[in-house]
């Protein structure tokens, strides 16, 4: 199927909707050098690359990418998210995805499946630009302290420990405009749009009506991210290794876009299973103003926590497929470095082979 898609991508000419001219390589600078030893975090930098790996303009770029990847496919979603939060709600009402766009269709119209897109892309926005930007961050930070072996042999472990990192942050920057969101699409009569919400919420509740759905935030989007970075970055991996017919420099841009979409939408798979109880804790707890994690456990009991699984599968996903096609193209549009998947150091390899294990 893979390879279908590939020969689908050269024919296609709309396929990639990013021009970038194919540059030789040139012999790299002495800071070059340093950054050609990392494994898992950096490749050797080409000429007409926009910036240095592992730059400040290197991060910036990718914080770029993922203010646009998140912000785009979170706010493309609205509807699916708005019937998924009020299944998890309110399941009496919105027993099933269908059900639930007829039930909204019915009393809403269609601008009723539109609400809280605005609060979704300002959020996700701010969230996707931590998540990307930190991630690349903390994986060249992390591997300068493993040092290359170790970078190699570990590298599931920085992903996972990376990706956390910087969702711990991302989740500070999205909590207030998922609070405005859940509460305008959960609450009918409360409150339609952004600029209503918020300033209602703060004047009843303060920071903490904003701030209140952290902790289950954190819960949910901190191994949602772990499941998504480390899942796709192995994924990637093994689908070069066993699937793709030939290796990744032989690839176009447009193969190589096909395997980022299909190792994301792996990866999102995943990532909407590990998350799914801590997300409908979050649409709860801003739902309704005095409950606790606890009271609400105790009332939908454990099978509650699993309502809307399936829309949840469906939409992260596609969302996931879709925001590792948007960075990387983001990353071939301003033609700034992109590392193969990694291969195991040279010492290693030697080590290894006088020991006997390889």
């Amino acid at each position: 199927m893979l390879q279908n898609m590939f020969e689908a991508a050269k024919k296609n000419p709309f396929f990639n909707p990013f021009t970038v001219a194919q540059c030789q390589p040139e012999e790299p600078s002495a800071s070059q050098s340093l950054v050609k030893g990392r494994t898992v975090s950096a490749a050797a930098v080409e000429a007409g690359d926009s910036c240095e790996f592992g730059s400040n303009q290197y991060f910036l770029l990718c914080g770029l990418g993922g203010i646009l990847s998140c912000g785009i496919t979170h706010t493309a979603i609205v509807p699916l998210d708005l019937v998924k939060c009020r299944m998890q709600v309110d399941s009496k009402k919105y027993p099933g995805i269908f059900k639930g766009f007829s039930v909204t269709m019915a009393e809403d119209g269609a601008r009723g499946l539109a609400k809280g897109w605005a609060p979704t892309f300002i959020g996700y926005s701010m969230q996707g630009m931590f998540k990307f930007g930190l991630y690349e961050y903390f994986k060249v930070i992390y591997s300068d302290i493993l040092g290359e072996e170790n970078t190699f042999l570990y590298r599931t472990s920085l992903y996972l420990a990376a990706s956390a990192s910087a969702e711990f942050f991302a989740d500070i920057a999205l909590s207030p405009m998922e609070a405005v969101k859940v509460r305008i699409q959960t609450q009918p009569g409360y409150a339609n749009t952004l600029r209503e919400c918020y300033p209602k919420i703060l004047k009843e509740e303060g920071m903490n009506g904003l701030y209140k759905g952290l902790v289950p935030l954190w819960c949910r989007q901190i191994p949602y991210t772990m499941m998504k970075f480390a899942c796709f970055e192995r994924t990637v991996e093994l689908l070069y290794q066993h699937v793709v017919p030939k290796p990744r420099a032989d690839c176009t841009k447009n193969e190589q876009l096909v395997v980022t979409f299909a190792a994301g939408y792996i990866a999102g798979v995943f990532c909407a299973i590990v998350s799914h109880p801590a997300d409908t804790l979050v649409s709860k707890l801003n739902q309704d103003k005095g409950a606790t994690a606890g009271d609400i456990i105790k009332k939908i009991g454990f099978g509650g926590l699993w309502k809307g699984l399936t829309a949840r599968i469906i939409m992260i996903g596609t969302l996931t497929g879709l925001q590792w096609f948007i960075y990387d193209a983001v990353k071939v549009s301003l033609r700034m470095p992109r590392p193969p998947p990694p291969a195991m150091p040279e010492s290693l390899k030697k080590r290894l082979e006088a020991e006997g294990k390889l």
